[in-house]
Parts: C-alpha cells; sequence; structure tokens
C-alpha cells in the first residue's frame, strides 16, 4: 500500500467524496487500513465485525452457505465497493461472508464513526442507501434467473455481468472464472456449467482470445 495520508486516501473513495473539509478530517482520523491476503475473510456469515470496509485495491468474493457446505457466490467486490454497513445498520451479524480472491487493501470505519457520520452528511447517507438499492436490486435479478430461466440463461447472464469493454468496445472478461465459481453463481453443478460453456462456446456466442481474456458476443444477450 502506498505512503498516502488517510485523508488522501478516503478522498479516492467515491462514499466519502463529498464530504466537507471538516467532516473528511474527522473521517480519516478514525478510518483503519487493513490488508487481507487472498483466502482471508473480510467479514464472515453469521459473525458481527462492527465496522464498514471500503476496498481500496485488490478484488473480494461475497457467498453465503448452508450447514451443509454449500456455497453459493452472490456478488465480486472490486476497488470502491463497500461492504458491512447492512450489519452495522440493523445490529445483526453478516449474512454473508466476503472472502478477498486476491491481495486486497480495505479501510475500516468503526460503528461509532459511521453512525456519527451519515446524519452529519446527507450525500453519504444517500449513497449508503444507492449502494443497498443496486444490491437489492441485484438480488431481485438473481432470483428472477433462478426461478424462470435455465441453465443456459443463467450462465449467460452471470458471463455478461462480468464482462467490461474493451479499447475496440467489445465485452471481454479478463479475471479468470473457474467454472466452479460460475455453478456456484448459477446454481448447477460445475458438470452442467462445462457443458454449456462448451455448447456457448462451438456456437459462437464466447470466444477464447490469445491474450488470456474471454470475448462475450453481444448476442449472448438473447439468452440470458
Amino acid at each position: 500500500m502506498s505512503m498516502l495520508s488517510n485523508l488522501e486516501l478516503i478522498r479516492r473513495v467515491p462514499l466519502f467524496s463529498m464530504l466537507t473539509a471538516a467532516q473528511a478530517e474527522s473521517v480519516a482520523g478514525a478510518i483503519v487500513k487493513r490488508r487481507f491476503k487472498r483466502g482471508e475473510f473480510i467479514v464472515e456469515q453469521g459473525k458481527k465485525s462492527n465496522a464498514l470496509f471500503i476496498l481500496l485495491t485488490g478484488r473480494a468474493r461475497v457467498m453465503t452457505s448452508d450447514s451443509r457446505g454449500r456455497e453459493v457466490i452472490l456478488a465480486t467486490l472490486h476497488p470502491g465497493d463497500h461492504v458491512g454497513e447492512m450489519s452495522l445498520i440493523d445490529n445483526e451479524p453478516h449474512s454473508a461472508t466476503v472472502r478477498a480472491e486476491v491481495q486486497t487493501d480495505v479501510l475500516t470505519l468503526g460503528r461509532t464513526e459511521f453512525a456519527r457520520c451519515l446524519p452529519e452528511n446527507t450525500s453519504m447517507a444517500y449513497a449508503v442507501m444507492r449502494g443497498l438499492v443496486q444490491r437489492l436490486r441485484h438480488a431481485d435479478r438473481k432470483i428472477e434467473s433462478l426461478a424462470l430461466m435455465d441453465v443456459y440463461g443463467r450462465v449467460a447472464r452471470a458471463l455478461l455481468e462480468f464482462a467490461v469493454p474493451d479499447a475496440e468496445g467489445e465485452l471481454v472478461i479478463r479475471d479468470k472464472i473457474s467454472r466452479q465459481d460460475i455453478a456456484k453463481m448459477v446454481g448447477a453443478s460445475r458438470e452442467m456449467v462445462s457443458r454449456v460453456m462448451k455448447d456457448l462456446e462451438e456456437r459462437g456466442f464466447i470466444e477464447n482470445r490469445d491474450d488470456g481474456a474471454l470475448l462475450v458476443k453481444e448476442r449472448l444477450s438473447a439468452l440470458g
């Protein structure tokens, strides 16, 4: 992590971008920088951490599991994303586990400081609410896909959510996603996902590029 001051770091975080100078100084004095190694838990399902976590670098995966150890991947977090606010608001344990997929640097803001920031700054409160709404909409889409789509549709939607435009405007997935991970996202077996991916490639919906990225054709949206 570069030797930036806490104030410089929070100015780079969208959640804190609308703080006044005085509020930013206050938050800067309260945040703590932490580094999580690959595989480490940032928060754990069923436990409380009493802090808000904002990703600075790296990538983390949001997962939930049942008593039999079966996992479902709910989302992937990137720099600027935050997690833990639900538990801070309702004082309940975390509803999911967040695990670092690579070395990940975060800022943490404790419960007391978080509670003080919200009423003092409506822009930050709005940003937190907007994040919760986005999370709810994502959950609605996942419920819809599980209830109404076949495995082809669910895999197609998952691939489209990960794809981003490259310099030529083509949709590509650069982060490596295993068949097992996709299976956990769409509620299917790894074997079924492997068959679907092979069929999508043979039919020209997706293509493995020489640079290691996965090219996702726009017409895949017809399936998802």
